[in-house]
């Protein structure tokens, strides 16, 4: 008993391990969370690229990209086939917003006789344009292959006129190949629209455009291929019945007047037929 009352006393020291890797407050997973994010918002890109048209494609750019008109008129399209109307009543801008209803042709200033000339025009015009549309709507119904060809037609008023535009699709083209041979879905056309232009005695003026080509070519051939399709429309106009003496002008424009960010895009590939205002 004696030896153990005179051992050493033992100590024993507990010490506290820290081991590396631990918890790092959980910023990996927002990280995680944010590379997720992103790449679903780039696969629904693609799909939407894949799933929309040209057309609905432009819509969308314009609409997270508004422009501000510098005219009191602005260029929003309410007719039957999505023109842009820059006449239309109801869309008049007043202080970058919409007021016509407020602001109507017959009350905002007209600037004289030579104003009042003018709004009898426009709504003259404007009234033509809906009968067109109105009869182009009705030719629509008619069958599954005049719908069909009705879609590469819209219209828009400006201060030149009613624009007719047919303009090529991605899989179905107006003229065969780089040339100015017209397709049977133009003739088509050409024939709706020499009957429908018979309600109205306006002079016409038909004018082509086509696609930029690439500038690598030693000549561009979009100056004589636009003019040559805007004759070819102007003679395919002719044979349908159009009176050959209304039509004022036949013009190509090259590729001097893209409507698309691209201007070797496909829809670039067009045709308008005016029908000219009669103050013009």
């Amino acid at each position: 008993m004696d030896r153990q009352s005179n051992a050493r006393p033992v100590i024993i020291k507990r010490k506290k391990v820290i081991k590396g890797g631990g918890h790092h407050g959980g910023a990996w997973k927002v990280a995680y969370a944010d590379f997720v994010t992103a790449m679903m918002a780039f696969f629904m890109l693609m799909w939407l690229l894949n799933a929309t048209t040209e057309k609905q494609r432009k819509g969308l750019a314009d609409y997270f990209s508004p422009t501000i008109p510098i005219n009191r008129i602005s260029g929003g399209g309410d007719g039957a086939f999505s023109g842009d109307s820059i006449t239309a009543d109801g869309q008049n801008m007043e202080s970058g917003t919409g007021a016509s209803a407020a602001f109507s042709n017959e009350t905002l200033p007209s600037g004289g006789e030579d104003g009042e000339d003018d709004a009898l025009s426009r709504r003259e015009m404007q009234d033509k344009a809906a009968e067109i549309e109105k009869a182009l709507a009705a030719r629509s119904g008619e069958s599954m292959t005049m719908q069909r060809a009705l879609r590469h037609v819209t219209t828009k008023v400006t201060d030149e006129g009613l624009i007719i535009e047919i303009f090529d699709l991605d899989d179905l083209p107006l003229f065969e190949g780089q040339t100015a041979e017209p397709t049977p879905i133009l003739k088509e056309i050409a024939v709706v629209i020499a009957e429908v232009l018979a309600i109205t005695t306006n002079k016409l003026a038909v004018n082509g455009y086509v696609r930029a080509f690439p500038i690598m070519l030693i000549e561009n051939p979009s100056w004589a291929i636009s003019a040559a399709r805007a004759q070819a429309m102007r003679e395919l106009l002719q044979e349908a019945g159009s009176d050959s003496g209304r039509v004022q002008r036949v013009s190509g424009f090259a590729d001097r007047k893209a409507i698309t960010a691209d201007p070797m895009a496909v829809r670039n590939n067009r045709i308008e037929v005016v029908l000219l205002r009669r103050d013009r």
